[in-house]
This record gives structure tokens, sequence and C-alpha cells, in this order.
């Protein structure tokens, strides 16, 4: 400090005694200022507040949970009781979702997604993510609002015809509400002049809704005229390589849908109004389904029945084998397009030689919604919902016993034993608590078993014994276990979440 206060004078010329009174309060400020930080111990920088160093201190480990849902706060409406007539609701997911609560009516083919139903939706949107970007895929979001004259360049303003919602704007400008997004997303690659091929293969991909004025929707999610699709576009230096990446997104698809635990089938398909050379359906069977399928049972081929000529019973890729006709619920679509799109747009890329060279299209699409009503539709009964395990809204529901009965002294332990349950990492989120305790432990199992939970928890009259036992159903293979807590934590601690 002496020396500061030797050098401070030095840097201000002071010639007068007015400034004497100053310069003693400027130097009475340093001391003050200064003194603690030259006396104070060494400190690291991390212990500084607001410090910038790029180290960063340990992260403590997420709190535990406070609280559980509670069935008796789920915005979950039941919309059509026991006995109620069921009008047109002529397949088993749609009366499901309906009366479970999932779904509410809205216009014709367009409805409200209630709560379960969008963490369902986001679940399925969250495993369609994981394997597209496994292969590159990278997420956009185009507009739904599509100007008139993308669509007159490539043709398809009046190809589309009815099925399309249009729409004019006060100034009269021509738009539609975008079915399929081929022509708003090869003019945004057409934007960029100086695209290289090894930027390629890019695959650009978008989940959103979706518009088709049906003329009979009908079977609820089904056939919608609002949807959720997951449509994604690739771009690729040659044929060669287009059909590379097709295979990779076919085979994708196919990881998915064994992911969810549904039986699916490729056929080859009709290329439609989207256009292009080569064209596969992924069909989930069901005798609900729509479109007819020919199988042959001595060798891999598989279509449409678009695609056959009408009557043909022999294969005509073995020409021995009979083919077999189903029926089948279309999940999922692919188009090898080549050139169709880029040509219009021009939408090109610089080759190794930098020259503007077209890029090779392909365009793949997934029904979100359609794939969730599909999988309630083959997997459950008549009595209940059965979930793809990985897309059910909650994966356990724990049931206390019913106030007034001679277990109701566990209602506590059921709520701690829920708490529990949802400090699990996988389960975390995912358990509920049916806390209609005025209700018969009865009826709330079988409301449990409309709804589909993975796994019920039945605190009852067993856990009050010297050894505890809780009663757990298993929904997907119908099997009721006798477990202490240590086995049932165990058990639930292996269930697979996304």
């Amino acid at each position: 400090m002496a020396a500061i206060e030797r050098n401070v004078p030095s840097a201000v010329t002071v010639n007068s005694r007015k400034w004497a009174p100053i310069m003693d309060t400027i130097l009475r400020i340093c001391r003050h200022k200064l003194l603690p930080i030259v006396c104070a111990p060494a400190i690291s920088c991390r212990q500084l507040s607001g410090c910038a160093h790029p180290q960063k201190a340990p992260q403590p480990p997420a709190p535990p949970p406070s609280s559980v849902p509670l069935v008796s706060r789920l915005f979950q409406p039941s919309n059509l009781r026991e006995g109620q007539d069921s009008g047109d609701l002529t397949c088993r997911s749609q009366r499901l979702m309906l009366q479970t609560g999932l779904l509410h009516p809205s216009n014709p083919g367009c409805f409200y997604y209630l709560p379960a139903t969008v963490r369902s939706m986001e679940k399925l949107v969250r495993l369609i993510d994981q394997e597209m970007h496994a292969i590159g895929g990278q997420k956009l979001d185009m507009p739904a609002l599509c100007g008139a004259d993308l669509w007159r360049r490539s043709g398809r303003w009046e190809l589309m015809g009815k099925e399309m919602f249009r729409l004019r704007d006060r100034h009269g400008i021509d738009y539609c509400l975008g079915p399929t997004h081929e022509e708003a997303v090869t003019e945004l690659l057409a934007s960029q002049a100086n695209l290289s091929y090894r930027q390629l293969p890019l695959l650009l991909y978008q989940v959103t809704r979706k518009f088709r004025d049906e003329q009979k929707p009908k079977f609820g999610l089904l056939r919608g005229r609002e949807f959720y699709m997951k449509d994604m576009y690739s771009f690729d230096e040659s044929e060669e390589a287009a059909h590379h990446t097709y295979q990779s997104v076919c085979q994708a698809y196919g990881r998915l849908f064994d992911r969810l635990g549904v039986r699916w089938v490729q056929v080859r398909a009709d290329t439609g109004n989207i256009g292009g050379t080569l064209s596969h359906e992924f069909q989930l069977p069901a005798d609900i389904g729509e479109d007819r399928l020919l199988t042959c049972g001595d060798c891999s081929f598989s279509a449409n029945v678009e695609l056959v000529e009408p009557g043909q019973t022999d294969c005509p890729q073995c020409q021995s084998g009979t083919l077999v006709e189903s029926k089948g619920i279309e999940v999922g679509h692919t188009f090898y397009l080549g050139t169709k799109y880029s040509q219009v747009f021009n939408a090109t890329f610089n080759s190794p030689q930098n020259k503007p060279t077209l890029a090779e299209m392909g365009c793949f699409g997934l029904g979100v919604t359609r794939i969730l009503a599909a999988a309630v539709e083959v997997l459950s009964s008549d009595d209940g919902i059965r979930w793809p395990g990985l897309l059910a809204p909650y994966q356990v529901c724990v049931l206390p016993p019913k106030k007034g009965s001679k277990a109701a002294t566990l209602i506590s332990l059921a709520e701690e034993l829920a708490l529990g349950l949802s400090g699990l990492p996988g389960l975390r989120g995912e358990v509920v608590l049916d806390d209609r305790t005025q209700m018969t432990i009865g009826k709330r199992l079988k409301d449990a078993s409309q709804l589909g939970y993975p796994y019920v928890v039945v605190v009852g009259q067993g856990a009050a014994e010297p050894q505890p036992r809780f009663e757990v159903v298993c929904q997907q293979n119908g099997e009721t276990l006798f477990l202490s807590r240590d086995a049932l934590t165990n058990l639930l601690s292996r269930v697979e979440t996304v």
C-alpha cells in the first residue's frame, strides 16, 4: 500500500493545497478496497461467483420426485360408457380411444388429442427421432401454408384434385394446407447455390400436421383429415447413392416397428401422385385394413394388389408360388423420386468437377397418429387397450386400498411406494397413483385394464403381512405376480422407456 500511496500523486499533477483533501479521500478508498484482496488467502477461480472459467462445478444429482400424478386429476374424460350405442364406431381403436378419454371428436376427421395421447405421441416421435438421427437425418420444420405457385410448377396443383385443402388470402393469392412437402423442400434446396457433393447425402425431415380433404373420413385416427406425419426427403449425388439411402431408410423403418413389437410387412406399391420409379408400403396386417395385400409363400414377393393384374394368382416373381390375399393398415410409405422434382426446381449441387448437377431424391413418410391408432388396433382386445410397451402414456399405476376397508391403513404405504418407484431412473414421470379410494380396487383395476398401463401394482392386505407382498398385474402378457418390495423394484427397474 505504501507503494500505491507514493505512486498515486505522481499520476496526477498536484500543485495546490486544495487537492490534498481529495487525495486523502482517494487513498482511504484504495486502502479499503485493495487490502482485503491483497491480504486474502489464495482461492480457486471456480470459487468466485460469475467466473467465466471453462471448468464446470460438479452437477448435483437430480432431486427425488416430490409427488406423483394422481388419476383423479388427469384430464381424461370418458366419452362412451358401457352399454352406450357406439353408432358408427366401426373399428376397435376408435371405440377404445374415445371410450377411455384419449380422443375427443371435433370436426369430421379431426380430433382433440387429450393429454395421455399426447404423451404417447411424444414418445413415438422420440423413437422416430432416434432412428432418423441414426441414419443421418436432420430435423427441420416447414410451413403448413404452401404457395400454389410451387405446386403449379410441379404440375400437382391440378393433379391432387379435391383431396387438397385450398384457400386464398386477402390479396387473391392461392395457397394450400400442405398434404406433403416435396415441392417446398426441393425449392429450399434449390435456394442453396453453393451446396457441395461433400454435404451429400442430405436427409431432411419433419414431424408436423398434414391436411387431406378425405371424402369419407372414418376409423378415427386411421383415416382423418388432419393428422401428424413424419416426412423425410433425401438428396444424393447419384442414382446408386440414392438407392443406398432408400434401403437405409427402409431398414430404419423396420427397426422402428420391431421396437414397437408389432407385426409388419413391407410390400411393393404404386407411386401414385407422388411419382418416381420405386415405392414400398409398410403395412400392419389387420382385418380392418383398407389395403389389400398379396404375398407369395414360395418367395419373398409381396405387393399391394394395385400392382398385380386383376385375378392373378400366380407369383410374378418366382412363377411357381400362389399369391395369398390379406388386409393391412398402411403406416409408412417410401419413394425413390430420381430427378422428378430437382429438375423442375433446379435443385443442384457442385460435383467433384465443380459442375452443377441435379440431385437424386427420395421421400419417406410415416403416419405418426396412424401408427398410434394402428398399434392399438392390432394389439388390443375388445375390452381394453394394449399399448406397445414403449408408447404407454404411463408405465405403472399404483392402486391403494379402498377407504373404510380392512386394508385402509395401507393407503399411506401405497403413496410412499408410488413415490419410491417414480424415483427409479427409468420411471421418472412414468408412475401414477389411482387416488380414487372411494372406489373399490376391482373397479379401479378394471379401469386400469381398459387404459392399458403395462404394470398395475395393487396394495392390498398382502402388504400388511410380516413379509409384505404386492400384487402386480402385467398387462402385456396377462400375468399376475405377487412380489416383495425388493422384487417389485427389481422388476420395474428393468422397464424400458424412451
